[in-house]
C-alpha cells in the first residue's frame, strides 16, 4: 500500500497538553527578567510581588470584593485538600464525581476524613444532575472534567439561598469559563493551566461564607500546618495579601504575572474566553460530519472546551486501546501534537487542550494530522 499524504500546513506550536499547558503567545524565557531570584519572598519586593499576582488574579477573573485570593502549595491538589480538611465536617456532604480528580475528591473524604458522604457519579462523557443534588448539605465538585472532557454549563441549579457550602475545583476552567461567583464558596485552580503558567502552585479562593465557616468550625481531626487557614479563631488575612504559608518560587510568580498581563492585554477575561470557545469550536466543526471520531461528551451543551477528549469510533478498530496510544505516538513522532493522549484512567481516545494560551490556527492544523495518524494506523492493523 502507498504511504498516505502527509497535510501541508503544521501547527507552530505543538503543545496541546493538558497541564502544564502551552505557554502564552510569544512567550520567552526573557519576559521572567525581573524575577526576584536569590531574594526572600518575605522582602518588599516579594511580597510586592505575590500581592500583584493575587490583585491581577482578582481584576482578570472578574472576582469579587469580599472574596479571599490565596497563593498556596501543592498547585490545584494542595488547594483542594486544604479547603476539604479546613471546612467539611460541620454539616452533611455531597460529592460530585465524573472523572478521575472528582473521584480522588471523594476518596480523601470517605476514607481519609472518614465522613458519611452522599456520592453522586456519572461516567466519562457526562455529568451529574445538578437538580437532584441538596445544596443545604456542603457539596463538593469540579467545574470542568479534565480527564473527562465534560463541564458544569452554568450555575443556574446552585440555589442562591443554599445553606452548604459549594466547594469547587476549577483549575482547567478558571480563565476560560464564565465562574458565577455568587454561587461558588470555594473555588481552587493552578496557574500551570489556562494560562501556562509553571507548576507547584495553587490559588484558593474563598467567599465570605467560607470565611465564615473558616471562623466558627474546628474539624475534629488535625490539621497539617500548611492547611491551617485560621490563629485563635479568626483568619490569617496575611495568607489572601501574598504572606505565603511557606516559600514560593518567584521564577513561578514572575511567569503568572507574566501571563495574567497578557490577559489583561488582549482583554481580559471575555477574551480569554473566546479563544477557548473558537479552540474548541474547530474541533468540533472538523469531527462534525466524520464516523469515525466524536466528542466523549455525551451532550453538547456540557462539552468542554478547554481539556476536548475525542474518542474513536470506527468499528475496524480492534483494540481501542492500542489504537489510541498508537494514533498519539504517531502525532507524537510527526511533530504536530505532543502529549495529545487520553488521561491514563480516562477511556482510549485522544485530549487536545484547547485552553486561552493555545492558537485557534494550531488546532485547526492538527486536526487533518488526526485523520491522517487514524488512516495510517489503520492500514497498519488491517
Amino acid at each position: 500500500m502507498s504511504e498516505l499524504q502527509t497535510p501541508g500546513a503544521r501547527p507552530a506550536n505543538p503543545r496541546f497538553s493538558s497541564g502544564p499547558c502551552a505557554k502564552i503567545p510569544g512567550f520567552t524565557l526573557e519576559m521572567l527578567a525581573d524575577a526576584p531570584l536569590g531574594r526572600s519572598h518575605r522582602a518588599a519586593v516579594g511580597k510586592a510581588k505575590l500581592k500583584e499576582a493575587i490583585d491581577l488574579t482578582r481584576e482578570v477573573l472578574r472576582v469579587p470584593e469580599g472574596y479571599r485570593i490565596g497563593i498556596v502549595p501543592g498547585s490545584d491538589t494542595g488547594a483542594v485538600e486544604m479547603a476539604l480538611w479546613s471546612l467539611l465536617g460541620a454539616r452533611p456532604v455531597e460529592m460530585l464525581a465524573w472523572e478521575s480528580f472528582g473521584e480522588g475528591w471523594v476518596t480523601d473524604v470517605i476514607k481519609q476524613l472518614k465522613l458519611d458522604a452522599k456520592v453522586r457519579k456519572a461516567t466519562y462523557g457526562e455529568i451529574v444532575d445538578f437538580a437532584e443534588v441538596d445544596f443545604n448539605a456542603d457539596v463538593v465538585f469540579t467545574w470542568n472534567g479534565t480527564t473527562s472532557g465534560v463541564r458544569v454549563p452554568n450555575g443556574d441549579a446552585i440555589p442562591a439561598d443554599r445553606q452548604g457550602l459549594t466547594i469547587c475545583d476549577a483549575t482547567s476552567a478558571a480563565f476560560a469559563m464564565d465562574l458565577p461567583w455568587d454561587k461558588l464558596d470555594v473555588v481552587t485552580f493552578s496557574w500551570q493551566k489556562v494560562l501556562g503558567g509553571e507548576g507547584a502552585h495553587g490559588v484558593l479562593i474563598l467567599s465570605p461564607r467560607a470565611v465564615a465557616r473558616l471562623e466558627s468550625y474546628t474539624p475534629a481531626w488535625p490539621l497539617p500546618k500548611i492547611f491551617r487557614m485560621t490563629k485563635g479563631g479568626k483568619l490569617i488575612e496575611g495568607i489572601f495579601v501574598g504572606e505565603t504559608i511557606n516559600t514560593p518560587s518567584m521564577l513561578a510568580v514572575e511567569d503568572y504575572l507574566v501571563a495574567l498581563r497578557w490577559a489583561q492585554g488582549i482583554g481580559g477575561l471575555p477574551a480569554l474566553i473566546a479563544r477557548a470557545n473558537a479552540n474548541a469550536r474547530a474541533i468540533a466543526d472538523f469531527i462534525r460530519d466524520k464516523d469515525w471520531i466524536s466528542n466523549l461528551a455525551v451532550d453538547a451543551a456540557v462539552a468542554s472546551t478547554t481539556s476536548v477528549c475525542l474518542k474513536f469510533t470506527d468499528p475496524r478498530i480492534k483494540d481501542g486501546a492500542a489504537f489510541a496510544k498508537a494514533v498519539a505516538k504517531r502525532l507524537d513522532k510527526a511533530g504536530v501534537a505532543l502529549d495529545a493522549g487520553a488521561y491514563r484512567d480516562a477511556p482510549p481516545g485522544l485530549r487536545i487542550w484547547c485552553g486561552s494560551t493555545v492558537e485557534t490556527s494550531d488546532v485547526a492544523a492538527l486536526m487533518p494530522w488526526v485523520e491522517w495518524a487514524f488512516e495510517a494506523e489503520i492500514a497498519a492493523q488491517a
